[in-house]
């Protein structure tokens, strides 16, 4: 019998493959791109966070479960679309950081939500490259 925690990550994802088509093509809705980790394709991802200086920081709600994390894993070099302007970047995985704590610097609406969701939270910093 699947644990709670299997249930709530099989009805998020379900949820979100169907919703990321169309939030993605909101023009200021930031969006991880990387690559993946078997095909060598694009995979893009609407995500929240927030650039602080030369990073983009965020929080996966699903930690190493997440398809975005194990893409991260395989291949760092990444983009984000930060209010509509794309950025190429080296993402770096913090399980050390307090991702809660992390979340308190983050959008709220999405903090909120990775909050509640979340089942195994895990911080995300990209440096991005400058031009």
């Amino acid at each position: 019998m699947p644990t709670l925690t299997d249930r709530r990550f099989r009805i998020t994802t379900a949820v979100q493959r169907r919703l990321n088509p169309l939030i993605r093509r909101l023009p200021l809705q930031p969006v991880l791109e990387t690559t993946g980790r078997t095909s060598g394709l694009p995979r893009r991802t609407p995500l929240g966070g927030r650039r602080i200086g030369d990073s983009f920081w965020l929080v996966s709600e699903f930690g190493d479960r997440s398809q975005y994390i194990r893409n991260i894993k395989a291949d760092p070099r990444v983009r984000v679309r930060i209010r509509g302007r794309w950025h190429a970047g080296t993402a770096h995985i913090l399980p050390d950081d307090d991702a809660v704590a992390r979340l308190r610097s983050l959008p709220r609406l999405n903090s909120t939500a990775v909050r509640v969701l979340g089942t195994d939270l895990l911080t995300v910093r990209v440096d991005l490259h400058t031009d």
